[in-house]
């Protein structure tokens, strides 16, 4: 085999670094996006300015929609005629989904940030170290509410954790696709969707059986929202269970160790990480919630660490009261339900933090 060598007295051509970043070389630089973003928004700025004159009000939402327009227009064109259609095209998807996700932030950002800036107002040492016992007006403070959030919560995690789990564990395991385990996965299909108020419903009625009517309990609050929590933890350990490979339990199986200590030993260690996760995600969903615990926990002014006396406040229900029930001066009313909800919301972030960082920790390390 012979080589190919240039003929002589010949030099390959050189290119130039700045020579690859030209249009004509077939390929956008990498600033070019970016550029093109800045001329949509500038255009979109003219446009929407020469409406304002009339209106008297700069529009930014429609700024903004109009920027996002422009630039996907101008990005598709342009990459088109330099790069390419099927380029053009990628650019184009790109855009789309980036702007749907810019969109999906709009919300959560401005929740976010109306929630933090009205609720600092409210924060104080006697908002977390006092409650709104004999209290009118100015002062007081949501550690009743704080307590009673906790108390319920815990309480529905320990009713709801054990059966989800189980009925995971069942349906994966030992179900095999019957029919019980085909009635079961319908069931937990339908509790996924009902509203958090039937819950609520549920709970007062069943106590209500055992009770005089009109019972306000705190650990009825639990049992509605572990109504809530159950089909979450169930299907959220389901998928985890699903990712352990056979191989596993095969391989355990080999050696003559029984189903039971298997899943034990081998399935839930595995997917420990996952389950964690969807168990915190699950409490996150019902901590929030408002209505069911109104029907259940009631409302109350005072410390109460007992489930199973009397009613107890939590951090929804308090926030709903103070901003629904306002007194003089209704602007203090005003800060503690701002403030409650700000706490709840910093709540949920911590759960969601150490989710992940048991996650991370319990996670199967691999490379063993």
């Amino acid at each position: 085999m012979t080589a190919t060598t240039a003929p002589a007295g010949t030099t390959p051509p050189v290119i130039r670094p700045s020579q690859a970043l030209r249009l004509t070389s077939g390929r956008l630089p990498k600033w070019a996006p970016w550029a093109i973003l800045a001329a949509s928004a500038a255009i979109a700025a003219v446009v929407i300015g020469i409406f304002a004159i009339s209106a008297g009000e700069f529009n930014i939402g429609g700024w903004a929609v109009l920027t996002a327009i422009a630039y996907l227009v101008l990005i598709t064109v342009i990459s088109s005629l330099v790069e390419g259609r099927r380029k053009g095209v990628d650019r184009l998807v790109t855009g789309v989904v980036a702007t749907a996700f810019a969109i999906a932030m709009v919300p959560l950002v401005s929740v976010a940030i109306t929630v933090v800036v009205n609720g600092v107002a409210g924060l104080s040492a006697e908002f977390f170290s006092s409650s709104m016992r004999n209290v009118v007006g100015e002062g007081g403070g949501a550690l009743h509410a704080i307590v009673g959030t906790v108390l319920i919560t815990l309480a529905a995690a320990i009713i709801s954790i054990p059966i989800g789990i189980f009925t995971a564990i069942y349906l994966i395991e030992y179900g095999n696709d019957s029919r019980l385990a085909r009635g079961i996965t319908f069931l937990v299909d339908v509790m996924t969707g009902i509203p958090s108020i039937v819950a609520g419903l549920f709970a007062y009625a069943l106590f209500a059986i055992f009770f005089e009517p009109g019972i306000r309990m705190g650990i009825m609050g639990s049992i509605a929202l572990s109504v809530l929590m159950i089909p979450v933890v169930v299907r959220s350990t389901e998928e985890m269970l699903r990712l352990v490979p056979n191989e596993l339990r095969e391989a355990s199986y080999a050696l003559g160790v029984p189903k039971w200590l298997t899943i034990a030993k081998v399935v839930l260690p595995t997917s420990i990480a996952g389950i964690t996760t969807g168990v915190m995600l699950s409490i996150s969903r019902v901590i929030g919630e408002t209505a069911p615990l109104l029907l259940t926990a009631g409302v109350a002014t005072s410390m109460n660490y007992n489930l199973f006396d009397g009613r107890m406040m939590t951090l929804p229900v308090f926030a709903y009261s103070q901003y629904m029930n306002q007194g003089i001066p209704a602007q203090a009313y005003i800060d503690r339900a701002w403030a409650a909800a700000l706490v709840l919301i910093v709540l949920v972030m911590l759960l969601n933090l150490i989710a992940r960082i048991v996650a991370k920790v319990f996670s199967p390390k691999l490379g063993r």
